[in-house]
């Protein structure tokens, strides 16, 4: 929750983005390659966390730096993020051929993608610090210059929605494995990639799209597709109504591209220059960070709601536990729908950039 804001202004005013980058990834292989040789929770945990810290905020730089490079980000965006996704699904099906899951082998794996990938950032174009020279302060170290953007009413309610709407989708980050495989789904890891596989081909519509529906109603749209996929996992099951099921992980390109991607563009043209990795490092301290933080405890609470203990034997109440989320998404769409609005020519259904100052 709080590393994307201090990482955001160390590449807007210190170090160039590509060396942050790199320094991140290949500091964070030694600390998962660590992980990986603990055998007490404590330690392992303290190591994860150590690599979170450093890892999710290359997230938003990793966004800023593409922008800052891109001519159109609304078109070009996401054919490089696409990349991205694929990354996914390679990892889980290796993951899932090598079956090693319950071993530290995966961490090991990481460790060795961490270091390459590291690497790989010295080559990224030489993106250096916008802000460099000036003079630093709290609000610097924090990001909270990124926090005037919430004086303007749109990106206030953007805001509120992106956290709210990532509290439903922890119960799929967290629950969703465990879901299938009550089921009796097999090889539920390896079906979970469809939903990557969705938002392969969700990505290269995201320029069409953008063109035709503009901001407010592909964020609409990726936010429906969220109400419809957990309905779909509160209705099905693994026999005649699979089906749904499958429908439901398909979904997940919607749900993802066309909120989080959407978003993350949106964000782009709301940002001034000075202040463009701490904004993006803003949204993602909401999402990845409160919101998912939030969203981990509830999703927990209710799946303990819904679960009964019979003779040792837990029983989860899957319709009930899919049904929560399918209505706060509900609620958080209709309050979206009816407070944003994007001043603009038809409703930004153009990749024109909004103008930087959002107080405009």
């Amino acid at each position: 929750m709080i590393s994307p804001f201090i990482a955001g202004m160390i590449a807007d005013r210190f170090f160039a983005s590509e060396k942050v980058l790199a320094a991140f990834h290949i500091a964070g292989a030694f600390l998962l390659y660590g992980a990986s040789l603990q055998t007490k929770f404590a330690p392992l945990y303290a190591l994860l966390l150590a690599y979170c810290l450093l890892y999710m905020p290359t997230i938003a730089i990793s966004n800023s730096l593409s922008f800052r490079n891109m001519t159109d980000p609304g078109t070009q965006f996401s054919t490089v993020r696409v990349l991205g996704t694929f990354g996914w699904i390679v990892a889980g099906n290796v993951i899932g051929f090598l079956k090693v899951e319950p071993t530290p082998v995966p961490l090991r794996i990481a460790a060795a993608a961490s270091v390459v990938l590291g690497l790989f950032c010295f080559l990224l174009p030489h993106t250096p610090p916008v802000a460099t020279g000036k003079k630093t302060t709290v609000r610097d170290v924090f990001g909270l210059d990124a926090l005037k953007l919430l004086s303007d009413k749109s990106f206030a309610i953007f805001a509120i929605s992106s956290l709210l709407i990532c509290i439903p989708l922890q119960f799929y980050f967290a629950f969703g494995n465990p879901f299938l495989n009550d089921y009796g789904v097999q090889n539920a890891a390896g079906k979970m990639t469809m939903g990557q596989m969705s938002e392969l081909f969700c990505m290269l519509l995201i320029p069409w799209c953008f063109k035709r529906l503009g901001v407010k109603y592909m964020l609409i749209v990726g936010m429906f597709a969220w109400v419809v996929r957990y309905a779909l996992f509160a209705m099905g099951n693994a026999g005649p109504l699979a089906w749904m099921l499958y429908a439901g992980i398909l979904l997940h390109g919607i749900c993802y591209d066309f909120f989080f991607v959407t978003g993350q563009i949106y964000v782009d043209k709301r940002a001034g220059e000075s202040i463009r990795s701490a904004a993006q490092g803003f949204i993602t301290f909401l999402t990845y960070g409160v919101g998912m933080f939030i969203g981990a405890w509830l999703s927990g609470a209710a799946v303990d709601f819904y679960t009964t203990n019979v003779g040792g034997v837990l029983n989860h109440n899957w319709r009930a536990i899919w049904m929560v989320p399918s209505l706060a998404s509900g609620v958080v769409l209709l309050i979206f729908a009816l407070l944003f609005h994007e001043p603009g020519a038809r409703d930004n259904r153009t990749t024109e950039t909004v103008p930087a100052n959002a107080e405009s």
